[in-house]
């Protein structure tokens, strides 16, 4: 939202001055005068006072008109995480079965403050609860291999059988003798040119990719649970690497088409309507009426357009290439800036 708080407001012009990396993603500065939008550590000269609206996230800047800065490239590196963070996160996959404190944190030279205060608000969730899930996916990995479940718990420095599944069942909602039956959605985060997304993915391949801001967030991953019989936390596999490295390629314009296994959850009609899409070429649009002749229910257009609404695995599955039939974009779950960029820059990138 638009910060109207006059303090705020004077606080976060300092630090735009000062270009204070602790303000990083706290907020977005527009520039009346130019149109457009900063992070508070840009280099570029400084607007005057008058001049300057602040805003907390990317969407309501660019939904205001405002366009990213080319100097400090707002959509990219806000989202970045300081060298803290991964510092902080690194210590987590190189020792996953070590608890790391605070204290541990701070002979380290990381700030348990900072890295609270990122993790809060890029993943929603405290370190500790993150280094918890962390725990729990590799213990279910290992279950799922045939570990023994004392040698599981007590080899991830659970003190007690009775700990160990008290927070195996809290994260997967099940008890760790019966992880033949449990079902895990990994979820991560990443960075892209028009901001942050979350990314989830089973054993079988991605299941979602949203943009964070997407309203009705959380009830889609209850949906998500819910249609997969599983439980969403945070971790990662070869899946979500290979996603992550390929999602980096298609907005440098190296990428056409993607390669990574998907596990799309929905009726036989939605299936088809998503599988669809993905025929629809790198650069080209279609109309919700073309899709629908395409897949031989011409009379169908409003059930291919809510079909469309209901892909949850944003730009690999290109639903933003679908418009209506005046010419006119029409929803997207991204919000209809973002499904303007994404057209443009496969345009700029279709000949290459």
């Amino acid at each position: 939202m638009l910060i109207t708080d006059k303090n705020i407001i004077q606080k976060y012009y300092q630090a735009l001055l000062a270009k204070d990396p602790a303000y990083v993603g706290i907020f977005f500065v527009g520039v009346k005068t130019t149109s457009i939008f900063c992070i508070s550590t840009c280099r570029a000269r400084k607007p005057k006072f008058e001049n300057t609206v602040f805003y907390q996230s990317v969407k309501e800047a660019l939904n205001a008109g405002y366009r990213p800065c080319k100097i400090c490239r707002p959509t990219e590196n806000a989202d970045e995480a300081p060298e803290q963070i991964i510092k902080a996160i690194k210590m987590i996959s190189q020792n996953p079965k070590i608890k790391i404190s605070d204290s541990v944190l701070r002979e380290h030279h990381i700030s348990p403050e900072i890295v609270r205060r990122w993790f809060k608000k890029n993943y929603g969730i405290t370190y500790q609860t993150y280094q918890r899930m962390y725990r729990i996916n590799l213990a279910y990995q290992e279950l799922k291999s045939g570990k023994k479940i004392t040698d599981t718990a007590f080899d991830h420095g659970y003190e007690s059988l009775s700990g160990f599944g008290y927070t195996y069942k809290k994260f997967v909602k099940n008890a760790p003798s019966n992880h033949a039956e449990n079902n895990i959605i990994l979820i991560n985060r990443l960075s892209t040119p028009i901001g942050p997304m979350f990314i989830c993915a089973t054993q079988q391949g991605i299941c979602l990719l949203e943009f964070v801001d997407r309203r009705m967030l959380e009830t889609e991953f209850q949906q998500l649970q819910k249609l997969l019989n599983g439980t969403i936390i945070f971790g990662v596999n070869n899946h979500i690497q290979q996603a992550r490295a390929e999602i980096e390629q298609y907005f440098q314009g190296k990428r056409k088409n993607f390669t990574v296994a998907l596990h799309t959850s929905g009726t036989p009609f939605q299936q088809s309507v998503w599988a669809c899409l993905q025929t629809i070429p790198f650069g080209e649009l279609y109309t919700y009426k073309q899709q629908a002749e395409k897949l031989n229910h011409p009379d169908a257009v409003r059930a291919v357009a809510n079909a469309n609404g209901l892909n949850r695995i944003a730009i690999i599955i290109p639903c933003h290439r679908v418009i209506g039939s005046n010419g006119q974009l029409t929803g997207y779950s991204g919000g209809l800036e973002r499904k303007q960029w994404l057209i443009n820059h496969e345009k700029s990138h279709q000949h290459l």
